[in-house]
């Protein structure tokens, strides 16, 4: 099979509030579906009815291995405005093991293209945040040239989110966006990850969206960090 994957980074468990199994039912299906490295990333206080930031601070007492798979477990925080505040203070950010930055209706209302492509390029400032998550929403009018060159001169992941192109998403246009991107990705050698968004267990590691968008573009294989430990390795904050 084509675009490979070990890893799933972007999932949620009951904490975050919208999510319905617990971590280790989780870890177990990652583990049952061969894959090596599980990504926990809750949503961020920001976002209404999932966990507080004392959870995020307690993360230490979790185990980092789980049904013989690695666990990162960090969190989806929520980019807030125009100059990248997120969600979660730094003290708490430099212990998480992987941070995806998304923007999210209830947490920042979409502004002018400018606006939106401005909040995506100062959250890459942040020096914990890894991935930039779901920048395929249409409800947020961005410059993707500009969000290209900016994970390239910032060294951050662009994610390619497989949940984005279910037919019932609240994301709008997210293929015709995704495929824009990926070009650019190709033009300027930035790399970029699948993830699920799986809120179910089930739902962990499915990718098929996303892979026949990459096959029919042709896109380099050795740009999506999927494929091993060591092609993400350098990108998270926890090492693996």
């Amino acid at each position: 099979m084509r675009y490979s994957s070990v890893l799933d980074l972007h999932t949620h468990t009951v904490a975050s509030g919208h999510a319905y199994c617990s971590l280790r039912e989780m870890a177990k299906v990652a583990s049952e579906k061969g894959l090596e490295v599980l990504g926990v990333t809750e949503h961020a206080p920001g976002m209404p009815g999932t966990c507080h930031q004392y959870y995020f601070d307690n993360l230490r007492v979790v185990p980092r291995e789980m049904y013989g798979i690695q666990l990162l477990l960090g969190s989806e925080v929520n980019i807030l405005d125009a100059r990248g505040t997120v969600d979660l203070p730094e003290r708490t950010l430099e212990r998480m093991d992987v941070v995806i930055a998304s923007l999210h209706i209830p947490c920042m209302k979409p502004g002018s293209k400018l606006e939106n492509t401005e909040s995506y390029l100062n959250v890459m400032k942040n020096p914990y945040v890894n991935i930039i998550g779901h920048p395929d929403d249409g409800r947020y009018e961005i410059d993707y040239e500009a969000l290209v060159q900016g994970a390239k001169e910032y060294g951050k992941v662009l994610e390619l989110n497989n949940h984005s192109m279910e037919p019932d998403c609240n994301r709008q246009n997210a293929v015709e966006h995704d495929r824009e991107m990926l070009e650019l990705c190709k033009k300027y050698q930035v790399p970029v990850v699948m993830d699920s968004d799986a809120h179910f267990d089930l739902l962990i590691g499915e990718f098929d969206l996303a892979r026949n968008l990459l096959e029919k573009l042709d896109f380099p294989e050795e740009l999506v960090l999927n494929r091993s430990v060591d092609a993400i390795r350098k990108y998270v904050n926890r090492k693996i």
